[in-house]
This record gives structure tokens, sequence and C-alpha cells, in this order.
């Protein structure tokens, strides 16, 4: 079964948001649009918690977030119990967020980062395991920090 991947925006991540989607559909993945459907004006936290109500229910395995810088975006997603969303604008730091802080959602900037560097780190989030290990401990100590608010 492929893994189901949520993605969502806000008005300006539209186009990028298109495009990954349907890449990751060519490459076999289950990819979730949750919306805009065009770039009328929109809040990015209104569809933040699209996504990260998929990741948290179970309904996705991963999230993908974008508006024009990312930061909206990851702001918004880390305040869900639950997430571990990483800004991202390398591949390196794609593969990092998830094989050592297990990241289950990745924010982008439309603005700041091209299309095919986007689709590379997509493909470097999705195709990395968590390395537990070292790791796992630290963490359980985000979801201790989470678990006082």
């Amino acid at each position: 079964m492929a893994l189901t991947v949520a993605f969502s925006s806000d008005h300006a991540g539209v186009p990028l948001k298109a495009e990954l989607v349907a890449e990751l559909k060519k490459l076999g993945y289950a990819a979730l649009d949750l919306g805009p459907a065009d770039s009328t004006s929109v809040d990015y936290p209104d569809y933040a918690v699209k996504v990260t109500a998929a990741v948290a229910n179970g309904t996705a395995g991963l999230g993908v977030l974008i508006c024009g810088t990312g930061i909206g975006m990851s702001i918004t997603a880390n305040k869900v119990p639950g997430i571990r969303a990483a800004l991202c604008r390398t591949e390196f730091e794609a593969r990092m967020a998830r094989a050592h802080n297990d990241a289950n959602v990745l924010c982008l900037g439309q603005r700041v980062t091209g299309s095919g560097l986007a689709l590379e780190i997509v493909k470097a989030f999705l195709a990395t395991p968590f390395e537990g290990g070292r790791h796992a401990g630290r963490v359980e100590k985000i979801r201790q920090v989470e678990a006082k608010r």
C-alpha cells in the first residue's frame, strides 16, 4: 500500500503544491490535496490544520505544507499535538528532519525554493526513515514538552 501524503498550502503555495502532488502521484504515492484549489487569498493557519489533522489522526502518514516562505506553516503546524514540522530548504535538512527528529510534516516556501529543488526535498523527506536509537529518547523529550502545554 502506498504511503498517503497530505498536502496543503496557502494562496502563495498553490502552484508548487499542484506540481508536487502531480509528481508524487507519478511516483506511486497517494497524494491527498487538502486545498486550496486556486490562488484566491486564504489564511495559512486554516490550511495548516487540515494537513496536521490528517497526519495526527492517521489519515495520512506524512504531510507537506507550503506557503510563501514556509515559516507561517511551520509555526502553525508545530502547535498541533503530535506534529513535528520541519521547514527545510535542502535535501540534507529533509533527511535529518526525518532521521533524527522523526518529523512528520515538511514545510516549504514557494517564494524561496524552486520547484525542482522542492521535489528533491520532498523525495528525500519521504524516503528517509526515522533512525530511532539515541534519537528516540530526544523525540520522547519533545513529546514530554508537548504534554506539559
